[in-house]
């Protein structure tokens, strides 16, 4: 069945590739961004489909639209881009919230949100499971995104138990993949862009910190299965991440052994806040979604390769 799908941050990273897949679907789709981290570029071989329309909108401000399905991405994801305006990036993660929940309301469509693993904040527990309520640092450079993101839970859940909109939550582990921001200070686009050009790989820390990194056609697949197979009654959270765990030393030798590239690595000290371990308890997703992530670091870092030697 054809649905109308509205994706908010529908021109980001994750979004362009939701996009894709849901018109490849059958869908029609509607992708809202205001172009502060995503861009034309992510979209522009969609945009001759009939079925897909690109909006510039804030979701700040009220939006208002036929819709069956709402996916809510609309934020900024890295440190440089959340930080470069703290309370945007707040406000689009609480008042994009609360009019995306206004217009699932109306509609009553089903709206899942684009939640994280920095609700975890730096975890007294590892892995992390859906039940832990996390240790985040509220006056923090980080909290303008871990605790917008925490506030937007919590508005679903009481417009869910209140309103009974009909809502659906995952909380995204550190993902990768083309279209990625060259620019965005994460780790494994800095790693990529740096062994491109062969540059020095800053690690910051000892490098013995660790993440979890999935492919975000795999992220992508977890979402769509939380939307479309799951129970009316049944909201999440869920985790959607790769439990296979890497340090950073790791990352960044393998980056270099499939670059191909003469970098060397340099030190510098861990930023304020900054979580040492990142892990996601799957068993969740694996009950509730029959969903694992199924591409390998390796072939996924060389499709991301592949991209950023198109823009670098």
């Amino acid at each position: 069945m054809k649905k109308k799908i509205l994706v908010t941050g529908g021109a980001g990273f994750i979004g362009s590739h939701l996009c894709e897949r849901l018109l490849n679907e059958g869908h029609e789709v509607y992708a809202l961004d205001n172009f502060f981290t995503g861009s034309k570029e992510n979209v522009l071989h969609l945009i001759k489909n009939p079925y897909f329309e690109l909006i510039r909108h804030d979701v700040t401000m009220p939006f208002f639209i036929e819709t069956d399905e709402i996916y809510n991405l609309a934020c900024p994801a890295s440190p440089v881009h959340y930080q470069h305006n703290a309370i945007k990036t707040i406000k689009t993660s609480v008042m994009g919230a609360i009019n995306m929940l206004g217009l699932a309301k109306r509609k009553n469509a089903r709206i899942l949100q684009a939640s994280t693993s920095e609700v975890y904040g730096d975890p007294k527990i590892h892995p992390q499971p859906e039940e832990y309520w996390g240790h985040v640092n509220p006056i923090g450079i980080r909290s303008c995104y871990d605790e917008g993101k925490r506030v937007a839970e919590t508005l679903f859940m009481d417009y869910h138990r209140q309103n009974k909109v009909r809502i659906k939550i995952v909380r995204i582990f550190n993902t990768y993949g083309p279209r990625m921001h060259p620019n965005d200070g994460r780790v494994v686009s800095n790693f990529i862009v740096q062994a491109l050009q062969n540059k020095d790989i800053t690690i910051y820390g000892d490098g013995t910190q660790t993440r979890s990194f999935q492919y975000v056609d795999d992220l992508v697949e977890g979402m769509i299965r939380m939307m479309q197979n799951t129970p009316e009654n049944y909201v999440g959270p869920v985790n959607i991440g790769n439990p296979g765990e890497f340090t950073m030393l790791e990352l960044a030798e393998k980056v270099i052994q499939l670059t191909g590239s003469k970098s060397k690595l340099t030190f510098l000290p861990l930023p304020s806040d900054d979580p040492l371990q990142r892990k996601p308890d799957i068993s969740e997703a694996k009950k509730m979604l029959d969903w694992e992530p199924k591409i390998h670091l390796e072939e996924g870092l060389i499709k991301t390769i592949n991209y950023f030697k198109t823009v670098v």
